[in-house]
């Protein structure tokens, strides 16, 4: 099944509003599918999902992406050997996102889910 949804921020709530659902069908799935499009803005974006059948488009390059809903509050500042932080600006570099929300992503992987996020 393939759910697309938007997050939005309202009166201080994270709201998610569910845009389409779809079952995913064997057969369709091995056929020829569409690219798509880039899409410039949110509105876009919105609009392109309310109106496409999305199981018509290849979501096979799709990427994950976390969310960041906390404010941060709290600086770190910390001194690294050059090759290190060589290494970790390469390796957000290959997941696409800079280095420090990276460096973040890394931490908050480290202390996993029973961390305390509030």
């Amino acid at each position: 099944m393939l759910i697309v949804f938007t997050l939005r921020m309202r009166d201080g709530q994270n709201l998610i509003r569910p845009i389409s659902a779809r079952y995913m069908r064997r057969k369709r799935a091995n056929t020829m599918k569409k690219k798509l499009p880039k899409l410039h803005s949110d509105e876009e974006a919105e609009e392109f999902v309310a109106t496409a059948d999305l199981t018509e488009y290849d979501l096979t390059e799709l990427r994950p992406v976390l969310f960041e809903f906390q404010p941060k509050s709290e600086r770190v500042n910390m001194r690294l050997p050059k090759p290190l932080l060589d290494a970790v600006k390469a390796s957000a570099r290959k997941a696409g996102m800079p280095y420090q929300r990276f460096i973040r992503q890394v931490l908050e992987t480290a202390i996993g889910p029973s961390a305390d996020k509030s």
